[in-house]
């Protein structure tokens, strides 16, 4: 070993010090903020979409109880959200299968088109011909006159096929 030999590891050359250089400059503030910000969080919410608590639902409310309504009109559309995307999901994994499985996808398909059609029937009888104001009042009526028609008339899937 020679006096000429005192090489810091990992930079072997004025190249490689820049480049050393620059990558610290764009990390540090990225480190920093995942290290004192976003860890600290993550440590008090486990979670990484916010759970909310279950409210009294719309049938529970009074008539003229305003914030019981408001909660449940709230709770009626993250609900609607969060099926209205299981069912796109299905719908994706299905279509996936398809791509993947074609020509035998009539068969080896057929376990995800019966959870997408059952899943989409479901989410029909809840939530179809509502529009796009739906609110939970609405909901629950079409709920209701669904039982008063069944109640009447029988099981509505024993008549359609």
């Amino acid at each position: 070993m020679t006096a000429g030999d005192t090489k810091v590891p990992g930079e072997d050359n004025a190249f490689k010090a820049f480049m050393s250089a620059l990558y610290k400059t764009v990390d540090a503030p990225v480190t920093w903020f995942r290290e004192s910000i976003v860890e600290p969080n993550q440590q008090k919410y486990p979670w990484y979409h916010q759970n909310y608590r279950r409210v009294p639902t719309i049938d529970e409310c009074y008539s003229d109880d305003v914030v019981c309504d408001f909660e449940a009109n709230a709770q009626f559309k993250r609900d609607r959200a969060v099926d209205s995307e299981i069912l796109s999901i299905l719908r994706q994994r299905y279509e996936e299968c398809m791509l993947y499985e074609t020509p035998d996808h009539l068969t080896v398909c057929k376990s995800l088109w019966d959870k997408y059609k059952d899943a989409e029937e479901a989410w029909f009888i809840k939530y179809g011909d509502l529009g796009g104001y739906a609110d939970a009042r609405k909901c629950y009526m079409k709920q209701k006159h669904r039982m008063i028609w069944e109640k009447r008339n029988g099981p509505l899937s024993d008549q359609t096929k």
